[in-house]
This record gives structure tokens, C-alpha cells and sequence, in this order.
């Protein structure tokens, strides 16, 4: 078992599994401090202004804009009635977050998912008390350490100080608070960030407090067990979905915790090109920690999964050094989402190896010293297990969306027909990874506009004023 560095630091061995104070490693951060990203550059559509995060060539998939327009209809409607839909159309609900969230409805889609909104509700005022009192000490100099290190490429976190900063300290210095038996660790920090760049922080930290309490139960605590437990449940699955990949890292003794942990812990933010980690993230935040594996085991299974694979990783160095640098191909959004949604790994498949795994280590080292909640696998769960009312769901102002939507372009009719079921869908051919490309960059496209007014009703304010559907 590796190493595990006292208190809610970071599983090491050899500091080649740390995650990286500097950020080296990572797509998500650079060794730069901030203040150093010239401003002069001009920023992609998510607000990168370089770094490997940075929108490249035709990384992204490109969605036609009448396409889009009709799914922001689509969200919208959804989201008024939210309760309903989660009820009795959760397949219709996790299908198109499956397709992607509009990105002008992902921070208010979000928030609902994780049941963010009825958190927030249900405690009104308890962020405002949070956040004006002055935190611990021990943390908040912790905290303040790690802020430049997060996307520091990106517009928001580039000034030092700047109002991203400002934020990302007020949440996670409240989550301190919140939890004070648990504290901060360090990997929480870039999970918030990617919060912030689509909500403001209230939201912001009630959706972090989601995802900490419900999603990922017992990773941020000290010890890092769940992490661990975690590491031998994708273990166990490799060996089932890969067999090659399961002998190759067993016969170099490589365990799980020295790969997988930034991975997990940050929910692949610091791993993946910007745009899969918004579509990982909008499955994940829907049907909970199982895509989080899935994506794990796409990436095992595409670097290791083969003889002919395995010829240029044949030592210990050459593999680690292959897992910490993925290959560009393999994170593509359209091949590595086809593959996530393809994957045959369900919630059943992970509680039953779980409860393998957590026998195995009480006969080894005895009960675990964190006792995390059960873990709640995604929205439909999280929903079923504290029933929200219709105020907690309220939106204000409510969004008002016309039953009759305009007359709809060729594009639109494919897919509306897709979503009712008026012609029976065909399965998604497969998806090859594309040959990797050096230095294929394009200039940025332009940001996706919010809906258009046409498309609103029963409301004078812009979809983004109180609701705070996009936050740059």
C-alpha cells in the first residue's frame, strides 16, 4: 500500500503520485505564478488564454447554433418543472446531459443536478454567516498558498487577487467552516474553480458541499481512505473490462493510488482538454461516480489495452510516465464520451466490488478511521433520499418557455425527433481516436450567446441576471 502522508495531504510515493504543489503534471495549473499570463492574448470560448487547457484545432465538438437554441428550450422547460422530470422522465433528463448542457444553462443545470439549489434554499443566509467570519487561520494560509496554482491560465484566476481569487478563498474558507472536522485539502480546490467559472460562490460552495458530502463521500477526509478503496474498486474493474492492462500493472507492482488519484480527487479538471471535462462533468454531476470510473477505464484500456500498446511502456518509469502524460487522442471529447457512454460499468458493479474491497480492508487494516455517509449515485439518488419541495425548486425569476417552439430547420426536427422517439434511434457508430496533431491551432470561436429574448417569456431580466447562468 503506498504511502499516505499525514493529515489531508496528498497520497505520495516516491512523490511521483503527489499532486504536484507546482502543477507539472497537470493540465490545470503551471509552474508560473500569476500575474505572468500577458492579457494581451486573447482567450478561447472558456476563457483559456493559453496552457494545455487551452481550446486547440478541432478538439471541441461543434454544435450547430439552431441545434443548441433548441436544447436551451429544452433545459429551460425542464428546469421550471425539475421535479417532474426527475420523477418520471430521469432517462430524458440523464440523456441530455449525456448530448451536453447548453453552456449558458450548465451552472444553474448543475446546481440543480447536485441538488445544490435546495441545499441553498433550505439554508438561506448560511453562506452570508460563513463568509464573514474570519476562518482558521491554519487553513486560510493554506488556502491562500494554493489559489494561484488553479488555472492560471484562465481569465478569471489570472490576476493575483483579482475577484476569482477572492472567490475561490471566500468558498473554500467557508467549506472549512462548514466542515471544520474535515478542514481543506488540496484537490478541492481546483473541483471549486470549475464551479466558479459557471456560478457565482454561493452557488458555488453549496454544489462543492454536494459533491464532497454526497458524490464523493470520505475523499477530502484525513487518510484518504475512500480515495484508496476507490483505487482497488477501478483496480478490480480493469481486470474485468482490460486484462491486459490488469496483468501489465500488476506484473510492475504499480497500485492504483500512484495514477488514479488526481484523477478522482479532481474529478479529471486538471486532466483532460476543457472541453471533456464539461461533458465528463455533466454526466458525472447526473448519474454520479460511476462515469467518473468509466473515464478511468477508457483511459487504462486505451494506453494499455493491447500487446502492441504495451511495446512502448515495458518498464515501471516508461508506464507512470505514460499515465501522467495521457495522449491527446484519447481525451478528445467525441471519442471519449462515445466510450464512457458505451462503458458497461453500472452502479451495481462498483457497490459490489466496494463491499468486496472494504472486507478485504478490515482483514487487513482493520475499520476504517473516516466514517463517510453512503455514497449517493447522482442526481435521481440524491433527490429520492431528501425530497425537495416546489418553493426549494423555485427559480426567481421563474422562465416561462413556450409549449409551441418556432418552426423548427432540419437540424432541429433530427432532433427533436431523436428526443421523442418518433423515429427509432440508431446505435452510435463507433468512435475512432484521432491520429494526434501537433501545433493545430485555430483561432477560438466565439463564446455559445445565451438564449435568445425570443425564446423567453413571463420575464423583464436576462437569463443571466438573478439566476446567474454564466459567470466570467
Amino acid at each position: 500500500m503506498a504511502k499516505i502522508e499525514p493529515g489531508n495531504g496528498l497520497v505520495s510515493r516516491d512523490s511521483k503520485a503527489e499532486l504536484r504543489d507546482n502543477g507539472t503534471s497537470s493540465h490545470g495549473s503551471d509552474p508560473e505564478t500569476n500575474g505572468g499570463v500577458p492579457w494581451d492574448k486573447q482567450a478561447d470560448k472558456y476563457g483559456f488564454t493559453g496552457g494545455a487547457q487551452q481550446l486547440r484545432g478541432e478538439s471541441a465538438v461543434q454544435i450547430p447554433t439552431e441545434v443548441l437554441r433548441q436544447r436551451e428550450a429544452k433545459w429551460l422547460e425542464m428546469l421550471n418543472s425539475w421535479d417532474k422530470w426527475m420523477a418520471k422522465k430521469h432517462k430524458k433528463v440523464k440523456e441530455r446531459c449525456q448530448k451536453g448542457v447548453p453552456p449558458s444553462l450548465r451552472g444553474r443545470a448543475w446546481l440543480y443536478l447536485t441538488g445544490g439549489k435546495v441545499r441553498r434554499e433550505q439554508n438561506q443566509g448560511k453562506f452570508q454567516a460563513l463568509d464573514n467570519q474570519p476562518g482558521d487561520p491554519k487553513w486560510v494560509d493554506i488556502i491562500e498558498r494554493d489559489l494561484h496554482r488553479q488555472f492560471p491560465f484562465h481569465e478569471m484566476f489570472a490576476a493575483r487577487g483579482g475577484h476569482g481569487q477572492q472567490d475561490l478563498l471566500r468558498v473554500l474558507k467557508a467549506y472549512t467552516l462548514h466542515r471544520p472536522e474535515e478542514g481543506y485539502c488540496q484537490a478541492q480546490a481546483p473541483i471549486a474553480a470549475v464551479l466558479l467559472m459557471h456560478m457565482p460562490a454561493e452557488d458555488a460552495f453549496w454544489v462543492l458541499v454536494q459533491i464532497c458530502e454526497k458524490y464523493l463521500p470520505g475523499y477530502y477526509s484525513t487518510g484518504l481512505e475512500a480515495i484508496q478503496l476507490d483505487g482497488e474498486i477501478l483496480y478490480a474493474l480493469l481486470r474485468r473490462v482490460s486484462p491486459a492492462a490488469h496483468r501489465h500493472l500488476k506484473k510492475h507492482k504499480l497500485e492504483p493510488i500512484l495514477y488514479m488519484t488526481e484523477w478522482f480527487m479532481c474529478a479529471f479538471s486538471r486532466t483532460l482538454p476543457w472541453a471533456s471535462v464539461l461533458r465528463v462533468w455533466d454526466m458525472f454531476l447526473c448519474e454520479g461516480v460511476k462515469i467518473i470510473f468509466r473515464v478511468g477505464l477508457v483511459l487504462l484500456k486505451s494506453m494499455l489495452g493491447s500487446q502492441e500498446k504495451l511495446k512502448a511502456c515495458q518498464g515501471l518509469y516508461e508506464t507512470m510516465e505514460l499515465l501522467r502524460a495521457v495522449r491527446p487522442q484519447y481525451m478528445q471529447e467525441a471519442f471519449l464520451v462515445h466510450e464512457i457512454i458505451e462503458f458497461e460499468v453500472s452502479e451495481k458493479d462498483i457497490e459490489r466490488e466496494h463491499h468486496a474491497q472494504l472486507r478485504r480492508w478490515k482483514e487487513t487494516h482493520g475499520d476504517l478511521h473516516c466514517k463517510s455517509p453512503p455514497r449517493m449515485h447522482g442526481a435521481k439518488a440524491i433527490m429520492a433520499a431528501e425530497p425537495p419541495s416546489r418553493q426549494d425548486l423555485r427559480q426567481m425569476p421563474t422562465i416561462i418557455v413556450e409549449s409551441s417552439l418556432a418552426p423548427q430547420t432540419g437540424g432541429q426536427r433530427a432532433e427533436c425527433a431523436e428526443e421523442n422517439g418518433g423515429t427509432k434511434a440508431e446505435k452510435p457508430k463507433a468512435v475512432v481516436p484521432p491520429q494526434e496533431t501537433v501545433n493545430s491551432y485555430l483561432p477560438p470561436g466565439d463564446p455559445s450567446p445565451l438564449v435568445k429574448p425570443a425564446a423567453v417569456r413571463g420575464s423583464k431580466e436576462s437569463l443571466g441576471s438573478a439566476e446567474h447562468d454564466t459567470y466570467l
